[in-house]
């Protein structure tokens, strides 16, 4: 039976139950010498990412700017910085090199595709939709 299903007056005598197991609970510690409240148990502390609280102290700090007046306390935007065309090719050419020696000196010639004839693929085609055919009048929706 879930706690779902019952009814508000079983709901209060739950709780009442449940009360004087945690009074009785108390005065059993008292007897023990122990604490009067029941010990926690400890859930491992989540870690968060330094950009995650990054995000949360400039949230926490436009806050305060907004309460206090002041205009948003965002940092400025980083400058992205540009390559030289010629440090671009230097490093293009660095990797060619490295390819180059991965793959071997000389790399073979790809051979060109061959292309199937117009007559080829109608053969194909014809062979498939006879065979559907086939499944279909057997009663099949699967080949």
């Amino acid at each position: 039976m879930s706690i779902i299903n019952l009814t508000p007056k079983q709901l209060r005598r739950a709780a009442s139950i449940k009360e004087s197991i945690e009074e009785l609970q108390n005065e059993l510690n008292k007897l023990a010498g122990g604490s009067t409240t029941p010990a926690k148990t400890a859930k491992p502390r989540r870690k968060m990412s330094k950009a995650a609280w990054a995000k949360i102290g400039a949230a926490v700090k436009a806050r305060w700017a907004k309460v206090r007046g002041k205009k948003s306390m965002k940092p400025a935007p980083k400058k992205k910085t540009k390559m030289s065309a010629a440090g671009r090719a230097n490093i293009i050419a660095a990797q060619k090199a490295r390819w180059a020696k991965i793959k071997g000196a000389k790399a073979a010639p790809k051979k060109p595709r061959k292309k199937m004839s117009a007559a080829a693929k109608a053969r194909i085609s014809a062979a498939a939709k006879a065979r559907w055919r086939k499944a279909k009048a057997a009663g099949k929706k699967r080949l």
